[in-house]
C-alpha cells in the first residue's frame, strides 16, 4: 500500500497514484507519457500554457485574519477575501484531486536553512512538478519528516476552473493564500510563475520578521569574494548583466539579505527566453537541455526551438536549474554585499547611464522602481510611458514598501554599500530618436564601479533628478560625453523640457508614499 503523505489531512482523497519527490529524469518522463507538453530537439520539455502565457494579478488574494491584518498592504495588488472564499475554492481544488495522479514535491525556499522555508507541492501535473524541482531547493536526501508540517504548502491545480458566480472570485484563475493554514492555492494557470511567485510573495512577509531583507533582484560575486546586486523590472538587463563570465552567478531573480551575508531564495533560473542566442546569452542558452522546462516556446518541424518567436507569447520561460549554468555558485550564498545597482531602460533617454545615490536616494529610488514603456509595444503607446514598480517587485511585496526600504537603509548604512543607478535605456534623445545605451559601455561602467575605480573619480550634480554623475569612468573607453545626457542630445531646450517632464512624473509617483516616507527621504528626489 502505498504512503499517503498525509494527503488526507488536506481532504485530498481517493487518488490513483501518489508520485513522491521523482527526479527530473523521471518527471520529465511523465510529462511526456502524461502529453503535457513535448520534447525538443535539445532535450528540454516544451509545455504550452494556452491562455495564461503570464501572471494574473487580478486573480490574487490574500485571506483577511486579524492576525496578520495590519502587517499587509492591502491595495489592488494584496486583495483581501474571506475564509470562506478560500474555503470554496479549497474544497474545489481538493476533489479535483480525486482519482487522479499526484505529484509531491519536498524542498525549500532558501539555501541558507537558517531562514528557509520548508515547502511542499501538490500537484495533478508532472510538469508542474517539474517545474518546482527546477526552481525551488530540492529536499531529497534531508530528513523527510521536515514535510510532515511543512511552513507553506501549494495546492497547484492549473486544469481545475474557479467558477466566479460561486466561488466568488474575479476569474476561472485563483491564487489564493492563507497565511494562518500555511496553504497556498493555485487554481485555472499553467503558467509556471504562478507557483513560483507564491513563495516568494510568502517570502516576503514572512522573513522581515526574522530581520532578513528579501530582494527581488539577481546577485553575483567576483574572485575576491565580494557580491553585487542588480534590481531592475522585466527588460532592463538584470538577467543579462549579472550573468556575466567575469563573476560566479549567486541567482538570478530572489534573494534574501540577513546579518550572515545573502542567500539566493531559488534553486534554479526562470528565464526569460525570447531573442535569446549563443551571442547574447551564452549561459542561458547552452543550459537549455534535458531536465530543463520551457513554456510557449514556437518550434519547428524538425522540434528546433525558435527563440525569436512571439507565436504563443512575448513572455516565454525555461525553467533551468542553477547547477545547468556554468558559472553559477551551487552554495548560493554570498557575503553582504558592497555593490547594488538599480536599473532601469529609460525610454525618455533622460537618466544618466550611471550615477551614484546615497543612502537616502537609494531608498527613494528604491520605493520608486521606475523604468518606461516604449512607444510601439502597446496598442496606444505613441511616447513612452513612465512605469513604477515599487521595489522593484510590487506585485510580490505584501509588506508596505516603505518597509522594505528601511530594511534597504539600514543594510547600506551597516554594510556600507555603494549604490548605482544605471541606464540600460536610452541616449541622446527618447525611443525613436536616441539610441540604446550600448551592452559593452554598461559593462564597463558596472565593472568601474564593482572594481572601485569609482572611489576616487569627481561626481557631478546633475540639476533635473538630482543624481550625480563621475566625470569619467577610468579604465575603459566610454565617451565622457555619453555620461551626461544634456550634452548629447541635438537640442538643450529639447532636453530640459523632458527632463522636467521625467522629474515631475517621479514625484508624482512618489507622492501615494510621502505620508509614510520620513522628510530626508522625500526631500532628495527630482528638484
Amino acid at each position: 500500500m502505498q504512503k499517503d503523505y498525509n494527503l488526507k489531512d488536506f481532504g485530498i482523497t481517493n487518488v490513483k497514484n501518489v508520485y513522491h519527490n521523482l527526479t527530473r529524469t523521471e518527471l520529465a518522463e511523465k510529462s511526456a507519457k502524461n502529453k503535457e507538453g513535448f520534447f525538443t530537439n535539445s532535450g528540454a520539455f516544451n509545455v504550452l500554457t494556452g491562455e495564461n502565457t503570464g501572471r494574473s494579478p487580478k486573480d490574487r488574494f490574500i485571506v483577511d485574519q486579524a492576525s496578520i491584518h495590519d502587517k499587509v498592504d492591502w491595495n489592488d495588488i494584496n486583495m483581501p477575501t474571506s475564509k470562506e472564499v478560500f474555503n470554496r475554492i479549497y474544497i474545489r481544488a481538493t476533489s479535483y484531486l480525486y482519482g487522479k495522479d499526484v505529484f509531491i514535491f519536498d524542498g525549500f525556499a532558501g539555501h541558507d536553512l537558517r531562514y528557509a522555508l520548508s515547502l511542499r507541492v501538490i500537484t495533478d501535473l508532472a510538469s508542474t512538478a517539474l517545474l518546482s524541482e527546477n526552481v525551488f531547493v530540492s529536499g531529497r536526501g534531508r530528513d523527510p519528516s521536515i514535510w510532515d508540517n511543512p511552513d507553506l504548502t501549494i495546492i497547484a491545480v492549473p486544469s481545475c476552473k474557479a467558477v466566479p458566480e460561486i466561488d466568488g472570485v474575479h476569474s476561472n484563475v485563483a491564487i489564493i493564500f492563507n497565511l494562518e493554514k500555511k496553504i497556498a492555492i493555485v487554481m485555472g494557470s499553467r503558467y509556471g510563475g504562478e507557483v513560483k511567485k507564491v513563495v516568494f510573495s510568502v517570502m516576503n512577509f514572512l522573513l522581515p520578521e526574522k530581520n532578513v531583507f528579501p530582494m527581488h533582484c539577481s546577485a553575483n560575486t567576483g574572485k575576491d569574494n565580494k557580491t553585487a546586486l542588480f534590481f531592475g523590472l522585466s527588460g532592463t538587463g538584470k538577467t543579462t548583466l549579472s550573468t556575466d563570465p567575469e563573476r560566479i552567478l549567486i541567482g538570478d531573480d530572489e534573494h534574501g539579505w540577513s546579518d550572515h551575508g545573502i542567500f539566493n531564495i531559488e534553486g534554479g533560473c526562470y528565464a526569460k527566453v525570447i531573442g535569446i542566442t549563443p551571442d547574447n546569452a551564452p549561459e542561458i542558452y547552452n543550459a537549455i537541455k534535458f531536465g530543463v522546462i520551457m513554456e510557449n516556446v514556437d518550434v519547428n518541424e524538425n522540434r528546433e526551438p525558435d527563440f525569436s518567436s512571439k507565436k504563443y507569447t512575448e513572455n516565454t520561460r525555461a525553467a533551468i536549474p542553477l547547477a545547468y549554468i556554468p558559472n553559477a555558485k551551487l552554495d548560493a550564498v554570498g557575503s553582504p554585499p558592497s555593490t547594488i545597482f538599480f536599473l532601469s531602460a529609460d525610454a525618455f533617454g533622460v537618466l544618466p547611464p550611471i550615477s551614484r545615490l546615497t543612502k537616502e536616494q537609494a531608498m527613494y529610488y528604491f520605493i520608486s522602481g521606475y523604468t518606461a514603456k516604449v512607444a510601439g509595444t502597446e496598442t496606444g503607446v505613441v511616447e513612452p510611458i513612465p512605469t513604477f514598480s515599487a521595489c522593484f517587485g510590487a506585485p510580490f511585496m505584501m509588506r508596505h514598501p516603505v518597509e522594505y526600504a528601511k530594511m534597504l537603509g539600514e543594510k547600506i548604512e551597516k554594510y556600507n554599500t555603494d549604490v548605482y543607478l544605471i541606464n540600460t535605456g536610452w541616449s541622446g534623445g527618447p525611443f525613436g530618436i536616441g539610441s540604446r545605451i550600448k551592452l559593452r559601455y554598461t559593462r564597463q561602467m558596472i565593472r568601474a564601479a564593482l572594481n572601485g575605480r569609482l572611489k576616487n573619480v569627481h561626481f557631478i550634480k546633475e540639476p533635473y533628478l538630482n543624481l550625480s554623475i563621475p566625470e569619467g569612468i577610468p579604465g575603459s573607453d566610454v565617451p565622457k560625453d555619453i555620461l551626461f545626457p544634456d550634452k548629447v542630445w541635438n537640442g538643450k531646450s529639447t532636453y530640459e523640457e523632458v527632463a522636467k517632464k521625467l522629474s515631475k512624473e517621479l514625484g508624482k509617483n512618489f507622492e501615494k508614499f510621502a505620508d509614510r516616507v520620513p522628510e530626508e527621504i522625500y526631500n532628495v528626489g527630482p528638484k
